[in-house]
């Protein structure tokens, strides 16, 4: 028998519903979410945008199969609510996740739709369910559209996405902002808690040449596959920009809800613009509060080593 004190608080992992467009940082999430006693995934739900839909579900199906995972994989959105859909071979490849060799998928994919399946995932926990979009956000406001009934099993909505100083696809938006604004515009007016990794707070996020030799020298099959990512996703930030270093965008949203405190965040009300001939996609952050509700905990920094002894932590986990 184990002895338990009597003012131990043993927490429960967080129920999770991951929307990924695997492209590599959406892998390393994936990785990050899978390893970490602190989150539980339900359920994983692919969207249109680093590529065509076509590839990141089969990405999404390799990276959970490489895992050992058995989670249901389900497929979202081809292309974005009212746009055309914008993808991003240039940073991930034509496969959406060049770099490693990863074996076919031996986890089939599922025969509902990201809307269904997340909407059957809701009605059966017996928690509220966080959200994880690290895409765009396409499915979350199909989701909310089709199923308002459901909003209220939703605890929170942990995103990459948008930034409050500037895009990195033009200079107003973010990607994943940018490839669906009216779903971005949906969901940051939902009136669900939202969090938001963007740009402010993952261009810090920086693996460098040595963080990835580090992941490596772990010597297991996951830790490899990290590595090779990385020396993938890193030509393209050498060859572009002067970071020291490659951002893992899409891990800070899992990062965050495992550790907080690993990151400095302020409340803002969030909006997006959709109509702006040069600032479509922008997020507009107001920290004063006089535009609307503050809708958002907006992250604006980390702790980059402890970001990084957490990605190590859960690559010593992991087979």
């Amino acid at each position: 028998m184990i002895a338990v004190a009597k003012n131990v608080v043993i927490k429960k992992p967080i129920p999770v519903i991951m929307d990924c467009d695997p492209g590599h940082d959406d892998a390393i999430a994936l990785v990050l979410a899978y390893a970490s006693p602190e989150i539980e995934i339900l359920a994983v739900t692919t969207s249109a945008g680093n590529q065509t839909i076509d590839k990141t579900t089969l990405n999404a199906r390799k990276v959970l199969s490489f895992l050992g995972s058995d989670v249901p994989v389900a497929r979202g959105a081809s292309k974005p609510l009212f746009r055309e859909l914008i993808i991003a071979p240039q940073v991930h490849g034509e496969s959406g996740l060049d770099g490693p060799t990863l074996p076919e998928p031996r986890l089939p994919e599922s025969p509902l739709s990201a809307v269904e399946l997340a909407a059957k995932t809701l009605r059966e926990s017996d928690r509220p369910v966080t959200l994880v979009p690290t895409g765009a956000l396409t499915n979350v406001a199909a989701l909310l559209l089709a199923h308002p009934e459901l909003k209220h099993k939703i605890e929170r909505i942990s995103l990459m996405g948008g930034s409050a100083s500037g895009g990195n696809w033009t200079p107003a938006a973010e990607f994943n902002i940018l490839v669906d604004p009216e779903a971005a515009h949906l969901v940051f007016n939902s009136g669900i808690p939202v969090t938001m990794c963007g740009l402010d707070v993952t261009h810090q996020a920086l693996v460098t040449r040595a963080d990835t030799e580090r992941f490596r020298a772990i010597g297991k099959r996951c830790s490899t596959m990290v590595a090779e990512l990385m020396d993938f996703f890193v030509k393209f930030h050498e060859a572009n920009f002067s970071f020291g270093g490659s951002p893992l965008h899409d891990p800070c949203a899992v990062a965050w809800l495992i550790d907080p405190t690993i990151f400095t965040t302020r409340k803002a009300h969030v909006d997006v613009e959709c109509r702006g001939r040069l600032t479509v996609g922008a997020t507009v952050a107001d920290f004063s509060g006089k535009s609307g509700p503050m809708n958002v905990d907006l992250v604006t920094g980390l702790d980059l080593e402890r970001f990084i002894d957490l990605l190590d932590g859960a690559l010593r986990r992991l087979d």
